[in-house]
């Protein structure tokens, strides 16, 4: 078993943080390969690969899988606004079609829409969604899924990272024939449509967990099946309190935080 060199993992990955941080590595640019470190810095194979781990822990590398690791294309990470996300004027921002793109719009990100074109179909949602929607446990519901990538040039079919893994299901009853079955769903996506069909949402609840993603979600994020994810699962109520659409949001930990604002009474 290759011994690791904790001290210099700590002195590589602050020397390739410090080159990122002064723009020697551009945002979204690719950096040397496990390879190529080992053989500059005279270290063990798993020591270069530990260095970039470190990297990818603190939000600021990607990897991707047979093509190697590349500048995250944005320092930091991204907040996600869970307050004011979901108003209409915010999720239709500068043409947004959502909240998401919205989001990566305030940001100064590109929506790689190209890229996150969801998969769409009728299916049998799981039991917890199903319960959820009101619906029998062998019962269809729209599914709309998709790999949301972001980056900083939309002109480049190439550039970009996928940055979340995002699954809604919505009730045939409500959703079956209408926009939210095509492709793009328009400005301010499917929470405007389910307004216009008369099923506004009116009350959200989220809960996040962190766990390790499943081998499919590795592969999807290019992420290790030992890095873990945040888990968000989103219900949209009516003012009649039916839910109307639950989302399941996967994101890779090191990429994203989350942002909460309540108002309190005055007692």
């Amino acid at each position: 078993m290759a011994r690791k060199e904790p001290g210099k993992i700590e002195r590589i990955a602050a020397d390739l943080r410090t080159k990122i941080e002064k723009g020697l590595y551009a945002p979204g640019s690719k950096l040397p390969s496990v390879s190529e470190l080992q053989a500059a810095e005279g270290i063990a194979f798993q020591t270069a690969r530990d260095v970039f781990r470190v990297l990818e822990r603190d939000g600021l590398v990607v990897t991707r899988h047979g093509k190697g690791s590349f500048v995250t294309p944005f320092l930091g990470k991204i907040t996600r606004n869970g307050t004011a996300r979901y108003q209409p004027a915010a999720r239709s921002e500068g043409g947004a079609r959502g909240a998401f793109e919205a989001e990566l719009n305030r940001l100064g990100l590109a929506f790689k829409r190209e890229r996150s074109r969801p998969e769409i179909s009728r299916a049998r949602p799981p039991r917890d969604v199903a319960a959820a929607l009101e619906l029998h446990h062998s019962a269809n519901a729209l599914r709309r899924h998709r790999a949301m990538w972001a980056g900083r040039n939309q002109e480049d079919p190439e550039e970009g990272f996928v940055v979340q893994l995002a699954t809604s299901w919505f009730p045939l009853d409500i959703a079956g024939g209408t926009r939210l079955e095509e492709l793009d769903t328009g400005p301010g996506g499917s929470k405007s449509r389910l307004a216009e069909l008369g099923h506004a949402q009116r009350r959200i609840r989220e809960s996040i967990e962190a766990r390790f993603p499943t081998a499919v979600e590795a592969e999807a994020l290019s992420i290790p099946e030992d890095r873990q994810v945040y888990e968000l699962v989103h219900h949209a109520y009516t003012a009649e309190d039916r839910v109307v659409e639950v989302a399941v949001h996967v994101m890779p930990a090191n990429l994203w935080r989350f942002s909460y604002t309540w108002e309190l009474d005055g007692e």
